[in-house]
């Protein structure tokens, strides 16, 4: 294998596969970065035996062939070379090892044998179906800060993607949830995907392809089947295992019979809670909200820190009420709220309270009360 290549277009798909490598592994093979060559192509291969991710850049090869080299290095070298660089890429040794040179630097990289990399098989990926990427960075975003951290709760660890109906309508629907607050999106059934099955797609796989699609503007190729997802667009296919699971009846979480409606601006509510949950301790991040007319007060208390209070003026509709809430949790659903306006409906201290942006009926999200 030889081949010659600008140091931007290396640089850009090894930040893309390298990322799924694990920094810790105890099969060294796993630590390595596949490199294809030919018809003028480097492809690129990473994984980590759940999540592969493939990338194909534009190279000057003299001679076709491949090896694996250790990725975080390979990365390192490539992010410290100049701007502008012309690396040439060559095996010597036999095979054993890989020459980088650079201008003035030359390298030399320890490679592990390309029959030793495994590869993501398994079955036909027989439900295709295309996704503006703008629609797919909406769904994770509006989402992913609800997915469970809990090992134990590994059904939870992802985002739940299935097809329902909303007012007669078909749709794709993204739901997240950790059993403190619960995040559900919905956009328009995309034509092919009618007959898709319900998938968790793990939380590694969201944060990758998320991070991938960031400048992607076009339309995204999803592939799936019972167990795996494959995102297919630009030069890079990333390939997944779904978590293996049963997810649990959300819908019995989300209320339907609160009746104290609170309307608030978005920003100013944003920033006095944020102002006040400063007061509160880091464990509970507890901030209270109590409601008499059209005046909102939040306060927060803390044994160490002492208290902390702030009155806003609001719309709402209910007899007066106290009820405390997570600050985090509160501030993660707000910030999801593009509108000037956000409402909390609630039905009492204990019960869940809805938050939805009355501008986007698209998005609704749950989040359980705190004694406080």
């Amino acid at each position: 294998m030889k081949l010659s290549i600008e140091r931007a277009s290396l640089l850009r798909a090894l930040g893309h596969v390298q990322s799924v490598v694990e920094k810790r592994n105890t099969i060294p093979i796993l630590s390595n970065v596949l490199l294809r060559a030919a018809d003028d192509r480097l492809s690129l291969v990473a994984t980590d035996m759940d999540l592969e991710i493939v990338e194909s850049v534009g190279a000057n090869v003299t001679a076709a062939g491949a090896t694996t080299a250790p990725a975080h290095t390979l990365f390192e070298i490539v992010r410290k070379l100049p701007d502008g660089s012309q690396i040439d890429l060559e095996l010597i040794d036999n095979g054993n090892a890989l020459s980088l040179r650079a201008g003035r630097s030359t390298f030399r990289l320890g490679c592990l044998p390309v029959d030793d990399f495994p590869h993501m098989t398994g079955g036909e990926l027989n439900h295709p179906f295309t996704l503006a990427a703008a629609d797919l960075k909406s769904m994770i975003d509006r989402t992913r800060f609800a997915m469970s951290a809990e090992e134990t709760r590994y059904y939870l660890n992802g985002i739940y993607v299935h097809t329902a109906k909303a007012d007669g309508i078909d749709t794709l629907r993204a739901v997240a949830t950790d059993g403190h607050r619960l995040a559900r999106v919905e956009i328009a059934l995309p034509t092919a995907a009618t007959d898709m099955p319900g998938v968790i797609i793990p939380r590694k796989t969201v944060n990758e392809i998320r991070r991938l699609i960031d400048e992607s503007t076009g339309q995204i190729g999803l592939s799936l089947s019972e167990n795996k997802i494959r995102f297919a667009f630009d030069d890079v296919v990333l390939t997944s295992k779904l978590i293996d699971g049963t997810y649990p009846d959300y819908t019995r979480v989300i209320p339907s019979g609160n009746d104290k409606i609170l309307a608030v601006d978005t920003k100013v509510f944003t920033s006095a809670v944020d102002r006040v949950s400063t007061i509160s301790t880091e464990k509970s991040r507890a901030v209270k909200l109590s409601l008499a007319d059209r005046t909102l007060t939040l306060s927060a208390n803390s044994p160490d820190s002492g208290s902390a209070s702030e009155d806003i003026e609001v719309q709402y509709e209910g007899g007066n009420i106290e009820i405390g809430f997570n600050a985090r949790y509160l501030l993660d659903i707000t910030s999801q709220i593009d509108g000037d306006g956000c409402q909390l409906v609630m039905a009492d201290s204990a019960s869940p309270t809805l938050i939805r942006d009355p501008s986007d009926p698209q998005a609704i999200y749950v989040l359980m009360p705190m004694r406080v």
